[in-house]
């Protein structure tokens, strides 16, 4: 008969196998969850070791975004909302403190504890940049139009190149303290005064950046000299070989210095700019000459007169059409500036392509536009900074592909069009529903094809996801190479702006890009080619009770393609929100520059 064991008086009952073997578990599982919260991760020597520092290996930490999947922990506050943080229904927030944290974090919900609000890297400060525009000169409605133009283009090329342009009037300059002292030399030269008003204007500004109106940045977003110009940190006055009166850089004591020195020089009668006045006397030179800029067109009046004889003679015999031929050399510049900097040609993403076909033919159209050479009044000329350039060759444009995973080729400029994950349903089956949902379809389809290239089979979606967002982000990075847009919305009106900085040339259409490889997927059959307008036009349009329920369940069966759409949607959204609140604060002081009583100016134009 087996021993009976009393316990404080008390028969201690028998354990049975079963009893053992879960007893035996639990004391492992103590075991190893002691030696996870003691082992040390470093055993300190000397005094130190009075004091004994415990860890928790690197290898063995979660990362830092498991800990919001713990349903024990102490829940926490959402970062507070920023200001101007939404548009419709998208949202997003910047992480001030940790600014490269949205490099780290593949669902952004781990950090701003919201599922339809998406971490976002810092949007980068543009440094002002003005120039000098004396609206109060007499000139006909159609020069003034015509002037109105170019200032158009000069403000959309700064602002793609990262910089806030800002045009200022006499009304800068009539608010610096020096302007009374102007007024008392009646007899000067009107060039000189106007020059004398343009850098009155700009020190009442604090200084900065001071660029003529035909003064354009022609060369990669990365350039040292534009990256230099970004920091916006100016301790001397600097000017530049080649450029004249086209940029000027420098802080605000130094500026009254130089104004002080031209207006009380004694040969104001016989200058005709600040420059020419401060070398006529011989005094010590204020300014620092750089080399002449590789980066930079300056389409001055000696410039058009030696280059662009063809323009010369159009804006003497009228001045407004041969502005506007002025203009439209520049735009062609600035497009072929664009496409020489992506020799190897325009790769519109396809992931999934046996349904995709009219997803990507938006993006198609808007590449093929971009790789036709430009409209020029001068077909074989080239930008003043680049005398020895490459034309455009009408029989050799840039390729356009339509390859379906991405790559990290040296001078590609990608598009990509995201769509949400019941888009991607939709264009696989045309049946959808919860149960089909969780029976066929697979998890993040078309994250995992975009990336299979460069993370193969047998990664995550969380790499995925960081290798996603920083090719939509490249433009907060080093070099603008990549635009992504949505499936279920029209391309942003605002390109032109905010990622190019030139008008594309007129055309486009409805063409479909070729289909792809049979090796890159099953090619579409003429039924299903067909049926993918429809599809997508019902991916567009408001859902129903019964296909919000399946759309929801969709985001979240594909989390990394939910999350990357969201991610592409704040980011185009934010880059509007940017833009628009520039025009409402800059609108008042556009008036008077290109517009006149009872007609619509090309300002007016910008802010619809």
């Amino acid at each position: 008969m087996p021993k009976q064991y009393v316990l404080f008086g008390r028969p201690v009952p028998r354990l049975g196998t079963r009893h053992t073997s879960l007893l035996l578990v639990a004391i492992s599982l103590f075991a190893v969850g002691s030696l996870w919260l003691t082992l040390p991760s470093a055993i300190p020597t000397g005094p130190s070791l009075s004091n004994p520092k415990f860890s928790m290996p690197k290898s063995l930490k979660p990362p830092p975004w498991m800990g919001h999947l713990n349903p024990f922990k102490q829940p926490a506050h959402a970062p507070p909302r920023q200001s101007n943080d939404t548009d419709g229904d998208a949202a997003w927030y910047s992480n001030l403190a940790h600014p490269n944290r949205w490099l780290k974090t593949p669902f952004s919900s781990s950090e701003t504890l919201d599922e339809n609000r998406s971490l976002l890297p810092l949007m980068a400060k543009r440094p002002p940049i003005y120039c000098y525009y004396d609206n109060t000169l007499e000139r006909s409605p159609k020069d003034k139009d015509a002037e109105s133009t170019l200032l158009l283009a000069w403000r959309k090329a700064w602002w793609a190149a990262g910089f806030e342009p800002i045009i200022l009037s006499p009304a800068e300059g009539e608010a610096n303290p020096l302007y009374d002292e102007l007024q008392r030399h009646a007899e000067i030269d009107k060039h000189l005064r106007i020059d004398l008003m343009r850098w009155m204007a700009w020190e009442n500004m604090g200084g900065g950046m001071l660029a003529h109106y035909l003064l354009f940045p022609m060369g990669p977003y990365d350039d040292p000299l534009l990256k230099s110009l970004r920091r916006a940190e100016f301790p001397k006055l600097t000017r530049w070989k080649d450029l004249d009166d086209g940029l000027f850089t420098g802080p605000k004591a130094e500026i009254a210095a130089a104004l002080k020195l031209a207006i009380a020089s004694p040969h104001l009668k016989s200058v005709k700019g600040l420059v020419s006045a401060i070398n006529y006397d011989k005094v010590e030179n204020p300014f620092t000459v750089d080399d002449p800029p590789t980066s930079l067109a300056y389409y001055s009046p000696k410039v058009i007169e030696t280059k662009y004889t063809k323009i010369r003679d159009a804006i003497r015999d009228e001045r407004s059409e041969g502005l506007g031929s002025l203009h439209q050399l520049i735009n062609s510049h600035l497009h072929l500036t664009w496409q020489t900097l992506h020799p190897a040609g325009i790769a519109v993403v396809k992931p999934l392509p046996h349904h995709t076909t009219h997803l990507i033919a938006p993006a198609y159209n808007l590449a093929t536009l971009l790789a036709r050479c430009p409209d020029s009044p001068l077909p074989g000329s080239c930008p003043p900074n680049r005398p020895s350039c490459t034309p455009c060759n009408p029989d050799k444009t840039l390729p356009v592909t339509t390859p379906p995973h991405l790559s990290n080729t040296t001078g590609l400029y990608t598009i990509g069009v995201v769509p949400h994950p019941y888009t991607t349903l939709l264009l696989a089956s045309t049946l959808v529903d919860i149960p089909s949902l969780r029976r066929d379809a697979p998890r993040d389809p078309w994250i995992s094809a975009l990336t299979t290239t460069l993370l193969p089979s047998g990664y995550s979606a969380s790499p995925r996801l960081l290798l996603f967002k920083q090719s939509v982000a490249a433009n907060e990075l080093t070099s603008r190479s990549s635009l992504f847009l949505l499936a279920e919305r029209d391309a942003p009106d605002d390109l032109d702006w905010t990622y190019l900085g030139f008008l594309l040339p007129p055309g486009g259409g409805s063409d479909l890009p070729p289909q792809h490889d049979a090796s890159d997927g099953p090619l579409p059959s003429p039924e299903e080619l067909d049926a993918e307008p429809a599809l997508l036009s019902t991916a567009r349009t408001a859902p129903t009770r019964e296909q919000t329920a399946v759309r929801e369940a969709s985001e979240a069966w594909s989390l990394a393609d939910a999350e990357a759409w969201r991610f592409a949607r704040a980011y185009l959204a934010r880059k509007g929100v940017e833009r628009r609140r520039w025009e409402e604060r800059e609108a008042k002081y556009a008036d008077g520059m290109g517009s006149e009583t009872g007609r619509r100016s090309p300002w007016d134009r910008w802010l619809e």
